[in-house]
């Protein structure tokens, strides 16, 4: 009905989804060998990849043949189901618990911020988080306004972006096993670089065009995030990978927040769009 309802249904959504992101990590690390980890990440950050991609058309879509509400309703539908898939057929992952007993959470809180090498993985949460959020927001209107994009053939673009991260997601993260997760994370970054630099700079451009930029720069996208995902779930030791996870979490929710709050000072719109 308002502004504020909705806020306070995402501020609820995102303690539940934040919580659930962070032990899902902790999970994969505690179930998955480091020599594995990057093609099950893969696998992860395509789902992750192809409901950013695909969500927007497919919302769009639902809200424009039924009503505003409607992709929520389909949110609550698939919830549901998963819930059920979980209750009956996840198993608990109690293994680290041994290692935690009498442990105090403030003490621990304590003991993960005085660890270093933590901090260098919160560091690099902060800085692939920051990246991201000054730019993606931005994405629909700056290929609409400054691209010359159609508001109709937005969803074709990204339903072709989201098909090839659905395709390159497990290829990628089968490369980061094969040779190398700071090699395929030097790659993508690079990748995403002379892309971003590309495609921020373009003008009126045929949509043919961008969908060819667009796929190669989320590549680049993926690649990093996979290969900088599976790295950051080797920093912290059993015991602390809940908590480390969480936090980590935490970190990328508030970089994420406050990237988009800069970047919303930097980037404006003229008169004309």
């Amino acid at each position: 009905p308002n502004y504020e309802f909705l806020l306070a249904a995402r501020v609820v959504t995102g303690i539940f989804g934040g919580v659930m992101s962070s032990i899902s990590y902790a999970i994969i690390t505690d179930l998955f060998a480091i020599e594995k980890r990057g093609r099950v990440m893969g696998y992860v950050q395509t789902a992750f990849a192809a409901s950013q991609v695909l969500g927007i058309p497919i919302g769009l879509y639902l809200a424009t043949q039924y009503d505003w509400h409607a992709p929520f309703y389909v949110i609550v539908a698939f919830s549901i189901v998963v819930a059920i898939i979980v209750l009956f057929k996840m198993k608990p992952i109690t293994a680290h618990l041994k290692e935690n007993i009498g442990r105090k959470p403030l003490a621990q809180m304590k003991e993960i911020f005085g660890n270093s090498r933590y901090i260098i993985g919160f560091t690099a949460t902060v800085l692939l988080s920051t990246g991201g959020y000054m730019l993606m927001p931005f994405g629909s209107e700056f290929a609409n306004e400054n691209l010359g994009i159609a508001l109709e053939d937005l969803p074709f673009l990204y339903v072709v972006t989201g098909v090839f991260s659905f395709v390159f997601g497990p290829v990628l993260g089968k490369w980061s096993d094969k040779i190398g997760k700071f090699k395929v994370f030097l790659f993508g970054t690079s990748l995403t670089i002379v892309f971003v630099a590309i495609y921020t700079n373009l003008s009126t451009t045929p949509l043919w065009i961008v969908i060819i930029l667009n796929v190669i720069l989320f590549i680049g996208i993926n690649a990093r995030i996979i290969a900088s995902s599976a790295m950051i779930t080797s920093v912290p030791a059993q015991k602390d990978r809940g908590a480390y996870m969480s936090i980590n979490s935490s970190v990328q929710s508030v970089s994420g927040a406050i990237a988009s709050m800069i970047a919303g000072l930097i980037v404006m719109q003229a008169a004309d769009g």
